[in-house]
């Protein structure tokens, strides 16, 4: 008797896959994703979904195996890797997506069990479903105001330092906003290209199809889609019209404020978005050196210079630590930091950054800041920059060169943006439950002419 094959879905098994690979520490996302996928037939909409599973179970692991256990008979029990991805996979479609019915998801999971376990495991799969499907109620969580970081860590899915480290940066319900800003499908942004198309040009080119946006909230040549990918990729990126980048990191080009005719210097370039936007701004007139310690991705900058056609870029391949040149009169360094700011896009950051990793970075940081001010000249300007919100990254590295370094002055954003992205103190920080924008950090600094 021939025993009857399975049948599975093959982009949620794909997402099985993936996330073994995330779990095992051999990639990342972006490189687990490709290395399972390659030489299957998905179509764009399969890796839509596809993409779709695995962020979404990889951002609410935490609260999806908090759920989860409620639904086992014995919730202390070790499950094997593969069924305790197949369950994250359907309670995240149960639970927190709204298109898929509930039916074909206890359907595909169950097949999905049969296919990477056995039929015992495909069995619980289907009792565990079910059961959440019917009792919903069964899932609860430690209280509030007893323990408000177990709370919610494991209701938004957070590790319990970075929640601690909001609720004593923030209040408890700014706290709460900024988690559940985090957990939202992330929307992509892009800056229109001057050299190529005006942002009126791209504006008409979404209006004549029919794709709904935003404009720049604090930069006009900025857009935000307000749902899906971007089409027409042909028309708009490979001919140079636009360049995908968060509304978040121009502003700090901004705030350098590079004008035309200048020597500007970027420290830490590739793979270019702000060093395009600073030759944007300076209307192609003047010279840029842009310095990075990565070959391909300084090659990366360069092809970029050539499809966007900036034409005033010199790249530098150097140790940013080491680079030594004649003081410019704009120097930006967009320091290496622990991404905190980009969380809500990048779904494995939150299971992979330390806080061992922000103390190893601010002294980094701190190390490039003290280079890139060796290279400003008397009157120029220095920005700092991170795609962070942690403070030990930012205010306190900025703050700890202010009293190494009495020759600078802190100038206040407030000049080039509104408060409510301007600090106190004058710094530029914005956060992801800004509309449209991601968290970063900025400080102007001068070089005072003594």
């Amino acid at each position: 008797m021939t025993e009857k094959k399975t049948t599975f879905d093959p982009v949620r098994a794909a997402a099985v896959e993936i996330l073994g690979h995330l779990e095992s520490g051999r990639n990342g996302i972006e490189e687990a994703i490709p290395a399972v996928i390659e030489g299957k037939e998905f179509d764009p909409r399969d890796i839509r979904f596809l993409r779709q599973l695995v962020n979404g179970s990889v951002k609410l692991k935490r609260r999806l195996d908090h759920d989860i256990r409620f639904f086992l008979s014995r919730p202390s029990e070790k499950l094997p890797r593969r069924l305790i991805d197949i369950l994250r996979l359907g309670f995240f479609q149960l639970f927190f997506t709204d298109k898929i019915p509930p039916a074909a998801v206890v359907s595909e999971s169950v097949n999905l069990a049969r296919h990477f376990c056995d039929a015992p495991r495909a069995r619980l799969v289907n009792a565990v479903l079910r059961n959440a499907l019917r009792h919903p109620e069964r899932v609860v969580f430690v209280s509030r105001e007893v323990d408000p970081v177990g709370y919610l860590a494991n209701f938004y899915s957070f590790p319990d330092w970075f929640v601690s480290y909001c609720l004593d940066e923030f209040r408890t319900d700014q706290t709460e906003e900024l988690l559940r800003a985090m957990n939202q499908p992330p929307l992509l942004s892009f800056r229109a290209n001057h050299f190529c198309a005006k942002p009126e040009e791209i504006a008409e080119t979404l209006d004549n199809a029919g794709i709904a946006y935003h404009r720049g909230e604090y930069l006009n040549e900025f857009f935000h889609l307000e749902e899906g990918n971007l089409p027409l990729v042909d028309e708009l990126i490979h001919e140079g019209k636009i360049y995908i980048q968060d509304e978040s990191a121009g502003m700090a080009v901004r705030l350098l404020n590079p004008r035309p005719g200048m020597r500007m210097l970027d420290l830490a370039a590739a793979p270019g978005g702000k060093t395009c936007y600073a030759a944007a701004r300076m209307r192609n007139k003047g010279m840029i050196t842009a310095v990075d310690r990565s070959r391909p991705r300084l090659e990366l900058l360069t092809d970029n210079c050539r499809r966007l056609n900036v034409k005033i870029v010199n790249p530098v391949l150097a140790d940013n630590l080491s680079f030594t040149a004649e003081p410019f009169e704009r120097v930006i360094v967009d320091v290496p930091c622990s991404g905190w700011g980009n969380a809500g896009k990048h779904s494995d950051l939150r299971w992979v950054k330390t806080v061992e990793d922000v103390e190893r970075l601010h002294k980094i940081q701190s190390m490039m800041l003290d280079r890139a001010a060796k290279l400003v000249k008397p009157g120029g300007i220095l920005v700092y920059s991170t795609c962070t919100i942690i403070r030990k990254e930012n205010d306190e590295v900025v703050e700890q060169f202010l009293l190494r370094r009495r020759d600078f002055a802190l100038e206040s954003a407030n000049e080039y943006f509104d408060a409510t992205v301007v600090s106190e103190r004058g710094f530029l920080k914005t956060y992801p439950n800004i509309p449209n924008l991601s968290g970063a950090f900025s400080a102007r600094l001068l070089k005072v002419i003594k």
